[in-house]
């Protein structure tokens, strides 16, 4: 009896590799938008404060990485009888202190950041890999472009 051939290990492994940089090219662009709106988000730099507007554009990608909505948020107005009457002695006070936030809060905060950086870094040098290190750079710019194409098409029918 004849043993049937077995499959070569290497291919298999080659064909997995070149499966995951078509997967990669393709949903980099979506991990690279929502790597850096949610590392503006760690810090809320996407949203307006007393003292600070954030660009249009970093509106917009707050909102797209939290509603699924390439628009700036409406702007809420606040209704008259909302705001509590103020006596002259209170108009005179200084608004009350921000509450300082925890140091554990701090920490997150820059971890979570320096996680953002680091998957744009890392998904950079993959998307730089995958187009470098192939035969088939055609393939694999067709899936970095139909990544940046489908939820572009996806937002306008919106």
């Amino acid at each position: 009896m004849s043993e049937r051939p077995r499959a070569n290990p290497a291919l298999r492994l080659a064909f997995i590799r070149q499966i995951h940089v078509y997967v990669s090219a393709l949903i980099a662009p979506s991990l690279l938008m929502f790597a850096i709106s949610g590392g503006l988000q760690v810090y809320r730099l996407h949203e307006s404060h007393p003292d600070y507007q954030p660009l249009p554009i970093v509106e917009k990608m707050g909102r797209l990485h939290k509603d699924s909505v390439f628009a700036a948020a409406p702007k809420r107005e606040k209704p008259e009888s909302a705001a509590p009457a103020r006596t002259a002695g209170e108009a005179a006070k200084a608004p009350p202190k921000k509450r300082e936030k925890p140091l554990g809060v701090k920490l997150m905060q820059a971890y979570f950041a320096f996680v953002a950086v680091g998957l744009v870094v890392s998904t950079v040098l993959g998307l730089w890999m995958g187009l470098m290190h192939n035969r088939r750079k055609g393939l694999v710019l067709a899936a970095l472009l139909a990544g940046v194409a489908i939820p572009v098409v996806f937002t306008l029918l919106s």
